[in-house]
């Protein structure tokens, strides 16, 4: 009786990338991930899975029992073109893998394929949600209106992660990942000759006002020792030299760990964007929408995980936060779980660029970890 999850994800280590080189070569974006779904659920039926799709979304049950463990891995690609040369190179122009979700998927193809062939040994019920659109589509929320935590105890997800040594699982306590908002807004004036501002209502040096304005936020409301980012990323006003336009637009991005740190960066950027508008003698607009609220940890499924790794002999280490955002956090705030990190880089093979660079890449070499620490969460959770 026994097995080995990691001897196990050996064995099927080359499948594992080469599913892994399909999905690269085949990118699909968010919510149109129709051929990797597909053939996720072709062989998830192969191996005796219960299946329900929830548009582009599979979520697949096996085994009986009491307690259920859900592993998540997302499918979705992004709308950059690629710049390696590599045999597995994307075939669709303008589209990527350029954040490791072929890996996730691949990933927990490999686990989906290892429990069947041990069911036995699984006092319980294993779900494997493959999700779409990650990348600002909140899938997460697609899912869970499709029942992917319904009579769920405990989910776990991984991402790839560069900051990591290859091969190393990054496990963390609490806020691992930040809450993520948008923002865009514009400065409504009068428009008329450069060499006449007296003749109108300028919203370039408005605007220009407002940006710096906007950088206090962070550093004079909020304490040193509390995270908050605001960055205006996208300007626009005006079409030619000798114009003052009517109109200056902007927009952004705003993150946080806490709900109330993300709640006083909305009041702080209204109320410097009404105040400036007065000031200047224009109108203003402002859209302030929430993506993604702070990915947190439950500490006894950190900690659970810490101890899985360790009676396998996976090597593991504390992740530091990150101002990046992730869906999984819905999951969390229904659900206790955590979400892991698999490191990936390899300066050796030139494995270093970072999330969403056109020439990112993962160690394939070590997705068999992944595949092995997620068969053995499920195993030591139904024990």
């Amino acid at each position: 009786m026994g097995f080995d999850p990691v001897l196990e994800a050996k064995k099927i280590e080359k499948e594992i990338i080469s599913w892994r080189r399909d999905f690269h070569m085949y990118p699909e974006l968010k919510y149109k991930e129709e051929r990797t779904s597909k053939i996720v659920e072709e062989h998830l039926r192969e191996w005796g899975y219960r299946i329900k799709r929830v548009g582009t979304g599979i979520i697949a049950d096996i085994g009986e029992g009491e307690k259920t463990i859900a592993l998540r891995a997302d499918m979705d690609a992004l709308p950059i073109q690629e710049e390696n040369d590599v045999p597995y190179k994307s075939r669709v122009p303008g589209k990527m893998h350029a954040c490791g979700h072929d890996a996730h998927t691949a990933m927990l193809l490999g686990a989906g394929k290892i429990i069947p062939e041990h069911i036995d040994e699984f006092n319980g019920r294993v779900r494997l949600v493959f999700q779409p659109a990650e990348e600002g589509g909140n899938g997460a929320l697609k899912m869970i209106e499709g029942g992917a935590l319904e009579g769920v105890d405990a989910i776990f997800g991984f991402h790839v992660w560069m900051n990591l040594p290859s091969g190393v699982i990054g496990i963390r306590d609490g806020p691992f990942l930040a809450g993520a908002g948008i923002f865009s807004g514009k400065l409504i004036g009068k428009g008329g000759h450069g060499a006449s501002p007296h003749e109108t209502k300028d919203p370039v040096p408005a605007l220009a006002e407002l940006i710096l304005a906007y950088q206090t936020i962070v550093s004079r409301n909020i304490k040193p020792l509390e995270t908050g980012v605001v960055s205006v990323t996208s300007v626009h006003a005006g079409t030619a030299f000798n114009v003052i336009p009517e109109t200056a637009e902007f927009k952004g991005t705003f993150r946080f760990f806490k709900p109330e740190i993300g709640e006083l960066i909305k009041k702080r950027m209204d109320e410097i964007a009404k105040g400036t508008a007065i000031a200047h003698n224009l109108e203003y607009e402002l859209k302030i929408d929430e993506l993604t609220p702070p990915t947190i940890n439950d500490s006894k499924m950190a900690g659970f995980a810490r101890k899985v790794a360790e009676k396998y002999g996976l090597k593991y280490c504390e992740v530091p936060p990150t101002m990046g955002a992730e869906d999984f956090s819905f999951y969390l705030q229904m659900v206790p779980g955590a979400f892991l990190a698999l490191g990936i880089r390899n300066e050796e093979k030139g494995i270093i660029y970072p999330h969403h660079h056109p020439k990112f890449d993962v160690d394939e070499d070590v997705l068999y970890l992944g595949t092995a620490m997620e068969v053995a969460l499920a195993l030591e959770f139904l024990k």
